[in-house]
């Protein structure tokens, strides 16, 4: 499994950052909320009444495209107006007003949204990674749900690429962490 590992190596548990639910109309947005660092449930096409339920005991911002839900009463609700990620997450972040930030990208797991555990001694994951990066990384950390491996993967230089572009994002980077990463794909 690919992925990337932060500094910090932990999500970051600031009870000031907001945490979502995610509507199943968008659901790149969640992954992307989640590579952010952020506590994101991705809510599939369940009952409506689930996901405001979920909103209100958990404290959650809803996030949704559908009007007819959007009318429904959520603890706190953004209606998602653009079907485009990057205008999906500026539009997200201005009306909520917070940034992401660096440190706490790759925090959480992209595919069941738990918080990602170092992995104490590399020999533990020799045969859950490539043999490559198994001798080039030495640093990995686990999903403690899924079991996922995450390590510095040439995906950071594309996703901060990415972000520099959108310009509705001010990061503080690592020349370092741009230097040898090929940048081939696209988000």
């Amino acid at each position: 499994m690919w992925g990337w590992m932060n500094s910090a190596n932990s999500v970051n548990n600031n009870v000031n950052k907001p945490k979502f639910i995610v509507d199943f109309m968008l659901g790149r947005l969640a992954k992307w909320l989640r590579i952010f660092g952020y506590d994101t449930v991705y809510a599939d096409r369940s009952y409506p009444e689930n996901i405001i339920l979920t909103s209100l005991k958990e404290n959650r911002v809803l996030l949704t495209r559908n009007t007819g839900l959007s009318r429904k009463r959520a603890w706190k609700m953004v209606l998602i107006r653009s079907d485009k990620f990057i205008e999906q997450a500026a539009q997200v972040m201005k009306e909520l007003k917070f940034n992401i930030s660096e440190a706490d990208f790759f925090t959480r797991c992209t595919f069941d949204n738990a918080g990602l555990k170092a992995v104490p001694a590399k020999e533990s994951i020799k045969s859950k990674v490539p043999e490559y990066v198994y001798k080039t990384q030495d640093k990995f950390s686990e999903c403690p749900v899924c079991g996922r491996i995450y390590w510095a993967g040439t995906h950071y230089g594309l996703l901060i690429k990415t972000l520099k572009k959108a310009s509705f994002i001010k990061l503080n980077l690592h020349v370092n962490k741009l230097t040898s990463m090929t940048m081939k794909n696209t988000l």
